[in-house]
């Protein structure tokens, strides 16, 4: 029992480092890119690819997978979204994003190989850990090392106070002459190194496996929803309650009953508390 709870842990905390990119991308842009579980997804396989192909150390393979993020997410932005957003009032990012999405996945699918491949241990332990596997507690420590190094940028840091006013008023914001496409940018870019560093830690657990990319991104969005968009603390307590409940119900009834557990929580929230368990209603005086 103790084993579900930890792997349900660390697949949550997983999902919740989903929902901080999300909310990092939507801040600035108010648009939830269908991108953003592929960042996770490119973390792990291009982690495994530099550590096995080019025998680069653990930390060097890390910072080229967050660099392969920190890109993707670039071009997202430049390619799905700034074209839309310019062009449009409408949600044709959610076409836009999907379709960068697909395409990558099934790039990354034709060049990797469509089997899930091991991903390699970074540190030397033996394989009866148990609990305490490496594979358990990277993500579980990543994801809470990001989210200190998200409360952090946006309270120390002038980018990141620039990100909550564009996230307050954009107009604004553009007004006072912030120049919100960089900054939106910006934001893209350190959401995707946030998701590759997250897909890198969790490697070991998920396996280097081309179509993670749209389970990340749903499951990582229902995360969201339950904390509250816009809440960090939210999405890491959705993650954990998300993840925590998979394991029990694969454990208890079986694999199959995991998404429709997801998917259920996803709908239930929404009929309850549509905000999120953090979130707040957006009232404004007209």
């Amino acid at each position: 029992m103790l084993t579900v709870f930890v792997t349900g842990l660390a697949v949550g905390t997983l999902y919740a480092a989903i929902a901080l990119a999300y909310n990092v991308m939507f801040s600035t842009s108010k648009v939830l890119s269908l991108t953003t579980g592929h960042l996770a997804m490119l973390g792990g396989v291009f982690g495994a690819w530099f550590i096995q192909a080019w025998q680069l150390p653990w930390w060097i393979a890390m910072i080229g997978s967050m660099a392969v993020g920190a890109l993707f997410g670039l071009i997202t932005e430049l390619l799905a979204i700034r074209r839309v957003l310019n062009k449009s009032d409408e949600h044709l990012w959610l076409l836009s994003t999907l379709a960068v999405a697909t395409m990558v996945q099934q790039g990354v699918g034709l060049w990797w190989g469509t089997e899930p491949k091991p991903f390699p241990r970074l540190f030397v332990q033996d394989f009866g850990a148990g609990v305490l596997d490496q594979k358990f507690w990277l993500p579980i420590g990543a994801t809470v090392i990001l989210a200190l190094g998200l409360s952090l940028f946006y309270r120390r840091t002038m980018y990141g106070k620039l990100f909550v006013a564009m996230s307050e008023d954009a107009f604004a914001a553009r007004a006072r002459g912030i120049s919100t496409d960089r900054i939106r940018m910006m934001s893209y870019v350190l959401s995707g190194a946030l998701g590759g560093l997250a897909g890198f830690a969790a490697g070991q657990l998920t396996f280097a496996f081309f179509a993670l990319g749209h389970l990340l991104t749903l499951n990582g969005f229902i995360a969201l929803a339950v904390g509250g968009l816009g809440s960090n603390a939210g999405a890491l307590l959705g993650g954990a309650i998300l993840g925590l409940l998979n394991a029990f119900a694969s454990y208890w009834f079986g694999g199959e009953y995991q998404q429709t557990i997801a998917v259920g929580i996803l709908l239930l929230v929404l009929l309850v508390k549509p905000e999120g368990m953090f979130g707040s209603r957006n009232v404004r005086p007209v």
